[in-house]
């Protein structure tokens, strides 16, 4: 349950399996990259989603996922996973985001990871981006608002429906606040402009 990861989605078209970043510390280079998920990856994500999810199952909107087996995004330091992003594809052509996590708090990798999935969603049509998180998490509402998600929906009970499936799932959150109710948040996407339009 929930998103745990700034101004308007920029137009850009991120660039995958590139360099995102250069940090020095202590005297040593840091390269930072990220990447689409590979099924070479998929049991090192699998591992990483389950020590942040407390399982390897996530519950949204009241169905089951196990997000390792979903595509995705990752983002490494110096070879080492340090972000997760996790999405589902809807028959109706919607992406869900399912897992957004980064290790390294402030360093910019959800963003960077945000933006990789917003560019693929354009690229597959997708006419929409949606999401939940609970309603302890201000700091991932704050987020995603400032992606250009809004808030469209109030579920009113999900979490403790949710819990019932995943007992792992936690009665309080964010400043000890009890977490009870999903929040929906959607983006919608515009297509690319066709250069050859007139």
């Amino acid at each position: 349950m929930g998103h745990h990861a700034w101004w308007a989605v920029p137009t850009l078209r991120a660039t995958l399996n590139s360099t995102f970043a250069i940090a020095r510390r202590a005297g040593k280079l840091l390269i930072m990259s990220r990447s689409p998920i590979t099924d070479a990856d998929r049991e090192e994500v699998a591992e990483f989603i389950e020590r942040h999810w407390h399982s390897r199952l996530v519950v949204n909107r009241g169905r089951s996922y196990y997000p390792h087996e979903e595509p995705g995004f990752l983002a490494r330091r110096d070879g080492q996973l340090v972000g997760v992003l996790t999405y589902h594809i809807h028959d109706d052509g919607a992406m869900e985001l399912l897992t957004l996590n980064s290790t390294l708090e402030g360093a910019g990798i959800g963003f960077a990871l945000m933006l990789d999935v917003i560019h693929k969603a354009r690229q597959l049509g997708c006419p929409r981006i949606g999401l939940a998180t609970t309603n302890d998490n201000l700091h991932a509402i704050g987020f995603y608002q400032r992606l250009g998600f809004h808030m469209t929906e109030i579920r009113r009970g999900a979490v403790d429906a949710a819990r019932k499936i995943k007992p792992q799932i936690p009665m309080t959150g964010e400043r000890g606040v009890p977490m009870h109710d999903e929040v929906i948040m959607e983006l919608e996407l515009k297509p690319f402009l066709d250069p050859e339009s007139p």
